[in-house]
């Protein structure tokens, strides 16, 4: 399925959840948001879980890839 991928670790911490949620909102549905962080974006998890109704949580997906490197898939519902 289509991704978009937004690398956020040069992004300031402030600006980060804004422009995700504004990435996500311009998905189609069944797209995923790729994010690459320099942590484990759990309390981004919980926050799409919650308030999010188009987050497919079911899909969710993080990786660490390296030491400061997480890649995490947020799926949009089909």
């Amino acid at each position: 399925m289509p991704e978009t991928t937004l690398d956020l670790r040069e992004t300031p911490p402030a600006e980060r959840h804004p422009k995700i949620h504004a990435a996500f909102e311009e998905l189609e549905d069944g797209e995923t948001l790729r994010i690459v962080n320099d942590h484990e974006p759990k309390p981004l998890f919980y926050e799409f879980q919650a308030e999010v109704s188009a987050f497919d949580a079911d899909r969710y997906d993080c990786e660490q890839v390296e030491e400061g490197k997480y890649v995490a898939d947020l799926p949009k519902r089909i």
